[in-house]
């Protein structure tokens, strides 16, 4: 009984981190990213636009990253995220493509 409790515990905390995790990137979004990303300036990809992420996408996570954190075109190192972790970038590129 103690183990199926521990577990159901776990699965609740997991569950909790998850969300507060997806609301984490959802705001820095909202302030880092959402001024270009939204409205396209400069040639951004739009959020949700999955035709201009997908060649993107298709550099992979690493050529991704490494985009993101030099700056390309008109965006800016870090795309003014500078509190934001390599783990945070990846989740807001993906946040954005979808």
């Amino acid at each position: 009984m103690k183990k199926f409790a521990f577990a159901a515990a776990l699965a609740v905390f997991s569950l909790a981190s998850v969300q507060a995790s997806a609301a984490g990137i959802e705001d820095k979004y909202n302030k880092a990213c959402a001024a270009c990303h939204n409205s396209g300036a400069a040639g951004a990809p739009k959020k949700g636009d999955k035709a201009a992420w997908a060649p993107r996408l298709k550099k992979g996570e690493a050529a991704l990253l490494a985009s993101v954190k030099k700056g390309l075109n008109a965006m800016p190192a870090k795309g003014l995220c500078m509190d934001c972790s390599d783990a945070e970038f990846i989740a807001l590129t993906k946040y954005m493509s979808k």
